[in-house]
């Protein structure tokens, strides 16, 4: 409740503000507007401004007590910042130079002042700006990045595209993605004692994995795009997109100004809503992170949905939940929602010990909504398919179905099927996150699995099903989520 009154609070004062009459008309026309949007997300991060412009999150960084982010917008970067991840302030968008920014990175440089790399589209280099103020407002003109390649090295392969910048000891590193289109190209490291003279080192990977594609055909060739690169736990991540499948992931090791891939996995295993096969997209896309003050490494990725449900696809473009990656000691990766999301809920609701026969569905007596949390326990048994169903009719039809399938090793999210394995005896965990029509599952904190949904206002119940055996619910838990968009 603390944190509705806040969020109120927060509105009463944006409409307060003194401004002319036609002014406030046109605020009040604007948040009518959205207040009238049930297809608009309410603790999403998402554009307030026309079509969900944000796109590719870029150049996150915790600077003087607030998280910034930055993500391509209409010519330039649209900036927001916040001091939990989930309640943002817009700020003005960042115009520097002219054309479009692309895809890029930030750190703090060795001496302590936030580093912008990015791909300039005016000047087709990758650059560099160094912020002047200490709300990340202001920075330098671009900077362009011309490595210089030795004679026995082939530059060839450098491509001008997507790049990340970080700090080892007194070294910047900066790697410079391959172009989806450009054939032949790899992901190159250069690095530099002072920012301005760059020494081409080579190629970042030192071998591919089997599961990735590399061809010579544009529509199956993966690249590394929208590349962030960082340590975590005792390994190194590389996190990325290929344009034709979108966000995935390297775990490996960083030597010698060279990574070898250990582990490649994905964050994403579908195209989204009317995406071609070998088209651009995936409905989670272009990752970035951050190192939080405590530690912690917090990812978003754009949930690029291209919906052709026409008035929907006003909000088809959003950030996803921030999420904490952890790698513990067994090597597997850790996916869970930050515990800041916690402030957002309100009126909790607990439903125990439900069974459902196979064949048959159960529907939660007290839980129910379009934007809501739920926590599921559920027992482990010799059940061959079961789960949970979210925007279901009076008859407990219709809606998207989150899935368990033990004997494909799948967790499913309507159309869209991710490994997942139980181990033996264990209970399945099911964190599941309504925001109208954008749903995210974690399972477990090693899965997840995101999708959009068209539904009806009246249809928003949750019931249990099973099949091929008897579910046994331990525990289900519910709460109604406060919205953390000011509107």
């Amino acid at each position: 409740m603390k944190t509705l009154n806040m969020v109120i609070g927060a509105v009463i004062a944006l409409i307060s503000t003194p401004v002319e009459a036609g002014e406030m008309q046109s605020y009040r026309d604007f948040r009518n507007r959205l207040i009238a949007d049930r297809t608009r997300p309410t603790y999403h991060l998402v554009s307030p401004e026309g079509r969900a412009s944000p796109a590719d999150p870029n150049c996150a960084i915790y600077w003087k007590g607030r998280y910034h982010l930055f993500f391509i917008f209409p010519g330039g970067y649209a900036h927001v910042s916040s001091i939990d991840m989930v309640h943002w302030r817009w700020h003005p968008t960042l115009h520097l130079g002219t054309g479009i920014m692309n895809s890029g990175g930030c750190c703090l440089n060795k001496d302590g002042i936030p580093t912008m790399v990015y791909m300039s589209d005016h000047l087709k280099r990758n650059v560099l700006s160094f912020a002047s103020d200490d709300d990340l407002e202001k920075w330098s003109e671009p900077y362009p990045i011309e490595p210089q390649v030795g004679p026995e090295q082939d530059g060839g392969k450098i491509s001008h595209w997507d790049p990340e910048i970080w700090l080892e000891g007194n070294t910047h590193y900066a790697l410079f993605g391959n172009h989806p289109f450009q054939i032949g190209r790899e992901a190159t490291v250069m690095k530099s004692a002072d920012l301005k003279t760059w020494e081409y080192v080579g190629p970042f990977l030192t071998k591919e994995m089997p599961d990735v594609s590399r061809t010579t055909e544009i529509k199956t060739n993966e690249d590394i795009s929208c590349p962030n690169f960082f340590k975590l736990g005792d390994k190194w991540m590389l996190l990325c997109i290929s344009h034709i499948k979108g966000c995935r992931y390297y775990v490996g090791d960083w030597k010698d100004g060279k990574f070898t891939p250990e582990s490649h996995a994905r964050m994403n295993w579908s195209l989204s809503d009317g995406m071609k096969e070998g088209g651009h997209g995936g409905e989670f896309f272009a990752p970035e992170s951050l190192l939080t003050p405590d530690g912690r490494r917090v990812m978003w990725a754009w949930c690029f949905a291209s919906s052709k449900s026409g008035g929907n696809s006003l909000w088809d473009g959003i950030q996803s939940l921030p999420r904490e990656l952890s790698l513990p000691k067994d090597g597997v990766l850790r996916i869970r929602p930050i515990k800041e999301l916690d402030q957002l809920r309100y009126n909790p609701v607990i439903e125990t010990d439900i069974a459902v026969e196979s064949g048959t569905t159960s529907r939660l007596k007290n839980i129910s909504g379009d934007t809501i949390e739920i926590l599921a326990t559920i027992k482990q048994g010799d059940v061959k398919r079961y789960g949970i169903r979210l925007f279901t009719d009076k008859d407990n039809g219709k809606g998207i179905d989150v899935v368990v399938e033990p004997t494909s090793k799948s967790l499913k999210l309507g159309a869209t099927t991710a490994p997942f394995e139980l181990k033996t005896g264990e209970d399945i965990q099911l964190r599941i996150f309504v925001d109208r029509r954008t749903v995210e599952v974690f399972a477990n904190e090693r899965q997840a699995v995101v999708k959009q949904h068209d539904y009806e206002p009246e249809d928003v119940g949750v019931c249990l099903f099973s099949e091929g055996g008897r579910m046994e619910a331990k525990e289900i838990r519910g709460w109604k989520m406060a919205p953390s968009n000011p509107w």
